[in-house]
């Protein structure tokens, strides 16, 4: 996927400050962190800011925030507030990730050993 990241990625301060119209956080009712998992749930829209249109674009399979962030190369304080907008309008879901499985209790392998064993 190619994304115009060339053009953010020498901004300055000041386009950091027009992408996200001058907040430098996002609202309380929207916190993400780095390994939130974000998806699409609409299409980009011509009249869209170019940088929300480009995560709903790349975000079609589940992406943590981290990842949206270095695609985009933006810092990660700006991610979080686009994607608060795209939240707060329904157009992206956000998700826990995944938890790795849990290994069972060690004390229950070892019964469940010793019971197949019996057999």
């Amino acid at each position: 996927m190619t994304l115009p990241n060339q053009r953010w990625h020498n901004s300055g301060p000041e386009r950091l400050y027009v992408i996200t119209a001058g907040r430098s956080r996002p609202s309380e009712e929207a916190v993400v962190d780095l390994v939130t998992l974000i998806v699409a749930r609409a299409t980009p829209q011509p009249s869209m800011q170019p940088e929300h249109a480009a995560i709903l674009r790349m975000c079609n399979a589940p992406l943590s925030v981290a990842e949206i962030s270095a695609h985009l190369s933006l810092p990660m304080s700006v991610v979080t507030v686009l994607l608060a907008d795209l939240l707060a309008t329904d157009r992206v879901e956000a998700r826990a990730p995944i938890q790795a499985a849990r290994l069972p209790d060690l004390e229950l392998l070892e019964a469940v050993m010793h019971g197949l064993q019996k057999l």
